[in-house]
């Protein structure tokens, strides 16, 4: 990136989580820290983000987990647009709610009262769990597609991008979401047809691995590689 150093590593997954969580720990604000683990699905975003938590909480620090499954928008909002890469891109998150009732207040000026959800995808439904007050040393750990756009962007104290190839993230996808209704192959599809290109859009559009603090190379997650970008 233009004015950043890059470093490279590789090693085992605990010293990846052990980078990371030295990252958190070097982040020095007044108020919690908002991490975004972003990627294109099946990339490992999810897992990444449980087992940060896991390691952070043992340092005695409060984790708030959140995802972007619990801000999408209604299917009756999503899902006209799903064949569209701009469209899905522009209509699956409920970025305002996700602002207003977690991002904000952990920012510097919010009052650390949240909510970790909005929606309930199981059932297409809203939901509004009781607030609870953060810690105002807290880390929020939020996994999900997309975060790095222009309307998030400077909502993130650390910004981790998942990277993986699209055919891996598939196989991975194709194990991960089959049902008793959805076969594998309807995955593929349905990734092919809807994630694929609005992840291309978005990568054209925002160009997320560029602006990251630190990238993750996940294709072999057990032998992960990592990029650590400084000023």
């Amino acid at each position: 990136m233009h004015g950043r150093e890059q470093e490279m590593d590789n090693g085992t997954r605990d010293q990846l989580l052990s980078r990371l969580a030295e990252a958190v720990r070097s982040v020095t604000v007044a108020h919690p820290i908002r991490v975004a683990i972003d990627g294109v699905p099946g990339a490992g975003k999810t897992t990444l983000a449980d087992e940060l938590a896991v390691v952070l909480r043992a340092q005695g620090r409060e984790v708030i987990r959140a995802t972007i499954e619990d801000f999408l928008s209604p299917r009756s909002v999503r899902h006209p647009w799903s064949d569209s890469a701009e469209g899905w891109y522009n209509h699956n998150t409920d970025i305002d709610a996700l602002r207003r009732v977690l991002l904000d207040p952990l920012g510097p000026d919010g009052d650390r009262r949240i909510q970790r959800a909005v929606y309930d995808k199981a059932t297409d439904t809203p939901v509004s769990p009781p607030a609870t007050t953060a810690a105002i040393d807290a880390v929020l750990l939020f996994d999900g597609v997309f975060l790095l756009r222009k309307e998030l962007f400077d909502q993130w104290e650390l910004r981790i991008f998942v990277s993986a190839t699209f055919e891996k993230a598939l196989d991975r996808s194709r194990i991960r979401d089959q049902t008793p209704l959805m076969s594998a192959d309807e995955v593929e599809q349905r990734y092919r047809r809807r994630y694929l290109p609005s992840q291309q859009f978005y990568f054209e559009t925002d160009r997320p691995a560029e602006h990251a603090d630190i990238i993750v190379h996940n294709d072999e997650p057990r032998q992960p590689a990592w990029e650590t970008r400084t000023l």
